[in-house]
């Protein structure tokens, strides 16, 4: 059974993978320094995978702390990398805050197993592509200049990758670049969960509908969309977690040597105001909204081209909007009644 590092494992995408991970016949061991995730998702994890999966608090800008994880696991046969910061309007205010931890701390992973052959998977952005000229955007297009800190981040980090493995290391990697990540578990016993106040849309969504929020702000009903506001291209958490398992089989693959790169989303854009219109319909709860002005470092529109998803990695996206708004609620209500 390979063992595979997840680091930020205990955050809303790296929990749901280790699910996926188990259920696929790997051993995860989980890295997380807590700092935007809850402890308590470990017993959560359990009560799924039917065990505790090895866990060490860390964080990875601790070169020696990483050193010592790397002799404690020596026998790591692939690392999914999630611990980054990833809120596009908190890096705006912060760029030193996000360039330090989303470089230290890969930096520091990669050194510490240099040497061995380890597949890597890299959780990477669809804000890599900045606003898109022609969409959908498929993992050709030209890269632009990152609309936030946050994308620049994935832009650089993906160029570092690339240009390690054309260095001959003894890394196998594959960028995975998400559109955006929503819904939960159907157990509802792990989803999404943001300290203080969200910077993502559905969880502020719930959290509305639930009483947390007095109303949810949408940022511009000016951009030139069919009905104003921004289009993103929503996926499942758990369509996206299975997507990191097929990424380490294709690498298991002899054929596979080196560097690539996939779109991970549906290839179907949704409007924040359809979104919210949807939640609405499928769990019959009436939503409090206001439009606001539009927030610095967001992208217009985009979804992508997952044509080289589905023939190469043979992994594509099975649940709709629907289901993503509905998981998300159940979640929402599980811990309106059992507090983590």
């Amino acid at each position: 059974m390979a063992r595979i590092l997840v680091t930020g494992g205990l955050g809303f995408i790296g929990s749901h993978t280790v699910v996926e991970l188990v259920n696929s016949g790997y051993e995860p061991v989980i890295v997380d320094d807590l700092s935007n995730s809850n402890p308590q998702i470990i017993d959560q994890l359990a009560k799924i995978i039917g065990y505790k999966p090895t866990f060490y608090k860390l964080d990875l800008c601790d070169e020696q702390g990483v050193k010592q994880l790397a002799v404690n696991e020596p026998d790591i046969a692939g690392i999914i990398h999630f611990a980054a910061f990833k809120a596009v309007g908190e890096s705006v205010q912060f760029p030193i805050k996000y360039y330090r931890n989303n470089f230290y701390s890969l930096l520091n992973v990669l050194n510490a197993w240099q040497g061995k052959p380890v597949n890597f998977v890299f959780s990477s952005s669809c804000t890599v592509y900045g606003q898109p000229d022609h969409l959908p955007v498929t993992e050709s297009a030209p890269v632009k200049t990152a609309e936030s800190p946050y994308g620049n981040t994935k832009q650089i980090t993906e160029e570092m990758l690339k240009d390690m493995v054309s260095a001959g290391s003894n890394y196998k990697v594959v960028s995975l670049r998400y559109f955006n990540p929503v819904g939960a578990h159907s157990s509802a016993l792990i989803g999404e969960l943001p300290i203080g106040i969200p910077q993502n849309l559905v969880p502020f969504i719930t959290q509305t509908a639930i009483g947390k929020r007095e109303k949810i702000t949408v940022f511009g009903d000016d951009y030139n969309t069919p009905d104003g506001s921004c289009i993103r291209d929503y996926i499942h958490v758990v369509d996206l977690a299975k997507a990191h398992v097929a990424a380490l089989k294709l690498m298991e693959n002899q054929a596979f040597n080196g560097y690539d790169v996939f779109n991970i989303g549906t290839g179907k854009g949704s409007s924040v105001l359809e979104t919210i219109h949807t939640f609405e319909q499928t769990t019959g709860v009436k939503l409090n909204y206001t439009i606001g002005a539009r927030r610095a470092g967001d992208i217009e529109k985009i979804w992508g081209d997952v044509t080289k998803s589905k023939n190469i990695l043979k992994w594509q996206t099975e649940l709709d909007l629907d289901t993503m708004m509905q998981s998300a609620w159940e979640w929402e209500k599980y811990l309106a009644q059992n507090p983590l």
